[in-house]
């Protein structure tokens, strides 16, 4: 019983191993499928091998570098389209993903700036007077005595006691008379120098600076003022004082500076990049820490043209409405401008422009997986954007994330293309090179181990 079950076992074992090796060397599904990956393999052969770190290097058969590591084998289909520019890198959607390709459109448009700097209020100079008197005398009273007082246009500053002042009246004063008493002569040359003589001591009260109040006066009451007033020139704050009373003043003396604050100017220091964005009559904002919350309007008036040595900025000047006072001199501000001065044109992401030198490039997505690499020609960068002079189009699309994998992978594939030559060998030619090359190293591998 025993041997039966013994001679069982051995023939379905035999059966089995039979099988086995008709499915493993025999016909069937599994041999033909064997003899195509092989075939495949056969015929995708490497047409050298190449130094991952130095691609110029190049060998007929495996090798490694000094460090230890493998070259990386070329084939044919590598080099297969033959009409892409030099450099085109053809990844799998697979590692796309992998390695974070990310990509946008370019788009064609007008570029623009905020340019930030710090300012500092300033008195408007076209508004600041300093008075002095045309006259020697003293100060026989002050109006206005105190620095930081309001003042109105016309009103009365202080009155000065002039002798020369005294003296120029009472010319005017025998003047008015002598032409009363000529007006009725039978001679024209003496009433008209009568009127002359009128007219030119008149003249000399007007440039003596005496009021026109006080003239008027002294023609409807015939009396000599002894002090004569001065005024202020228009509405503003008495800056500066240089008088008190009874002071001997002369053409030499400060008596006050007045500043109208109705409207400032903020000087603003702008580097000497941002320059090309600004000009004149540009808007302008700023911010003050002594009123918080509150955005003043205003615009460019001039940019000063030259530079300070050690900043390397340039002066701006800015004017700002200030007829409430809120801005007063000397505050710091935080100045804004904005700027849109570029004609529209070609605009890419700035991370889409890959630099290596004097040369910049990017990637451009000819097709799913397949990137080529472009030259351009930049322009200005502001916010994010750089502006294409040359190289691409509006509507193509970049790479903007992990260019720089695709641009070592491309410079591979460009130096393998140059060392291939300019026009692509045929098979013939090719296989002769590789011939050649194998028995050169081949022989220096003999000389190698003979030494």
């Amino acid at each position: 019983m025993s041997n039966n079950i013994n001679s069982m076992a051995i023939g379905a074992a035999l059966v089995v191993g039979l099988g086995g090796g008709y499915l493993l060397f025999g016909g069937g599904e599994p041999q033909s499928s064997g003899t195509a990956e092989s075939q495949a393999a056969a015929e995708r052969k490497p047409l050298f091998y190449r130094n991952a770190m130095n691609p110029t290097v190049t060998s007929p058969i495996p090798a490694k570098d000094n460090m230890g590591m493998d070259y990386t084998a070329v084939y044919a289909d590598d080099l297969a389209d033959s009409d892409a520019p030099a450099g085109t890198v053809k990844i799998d959607a697979v590692t796309v993903q992998n390695i974070g390709v990310r990509t946008a459109i370019a788009e064609k448009g007008p570029l623009s700036r905020t340019v930030r700097a710090l300012g500092r209020v300033d008195f408007d100079e076209t508004l600041l007077a300093k008075i002095y008197p045309k006259i020697d005398g003293w100060v026989e009273s002050l109006t206005v005595d105190k620095t930081g007082a309001q003042v109105k246009k016309g009103d009365a500053l202080l009155s000065i006691y002039s002798p020369q002042l005294v003296a120029s009246q009472e010319e005017y004063l025998l003047a008015l008379k002598n032409r009363n008493i000529l007006a009725n002569s039978p001679l024209e040359d003496i009433r008209s120098g009568a009127e002359s003589l009128v007219k030119s001591a008149r003249l000399r009260l007007e440039l003596l600076d005496m009021p026109e109040h006080q003239i008027k006066a002294l023609e409807q009451s015939g009396e000599i003022s002894r002090a004569t007033h001065i005024h202020s020139p228009f509405n503003g704050v008495v800056i500066n004082m240089g008088v008190q009373a009874g002071q001997y003043v002369t053409p030499k003396s400060q008596l006050y500076q007045v500043a109208d604050l109705s409207k400032v100017w903020v000087y603003a220091e702008v580097f000497e990049f941002e320059l090309p964005w600004i000009n004149k009559n540009d808007p302008a904002q700023i911010t003050v820490e002594g009123v918080p919350g509150r955005e003043f309007h205003g615009h460019i008036t001039y940019i000063y043209p030259y530079l300070d040595r050690k900043t390397r900025t340039a002066k701006v000047r800015l004017e700002f409405d200030n007829r409430d006072g809120a801005l007063l001199p000397e505050m710091f501000a935080n100045v804004t401008l904005e700027s849109a001065r570029s004609e529209p044109a070609v605009l890419v992401p700035a991370q889409a422009v890959v630099r290596s030198g004097t040369r910049k490039q990017v990637f451009v997505v000819r097709e799913p997986g397949k990137f080529e690499p472009r030259e351009v020609v930049l322009g200005i960068t502001s916010e994010g954007k750089s502006q294409i002079l040359e190289g691409i189009e509006a509507g193509e699309e970049v790479v903007i994330s992990a260019q720089f994998l695709i641009d070592s992978e491309s410079s591979l594939r460009e130096a393998t293309a140059k060392m291939m030559g300019d026009a692509p060998k045929g098979e013939a030619e090719m296989k002769m090179d590789m011939d050649m090359d194998m028995d050169m190293d081949m022989g220096d591998m003999k000389m190698d181990t003979k030494e």
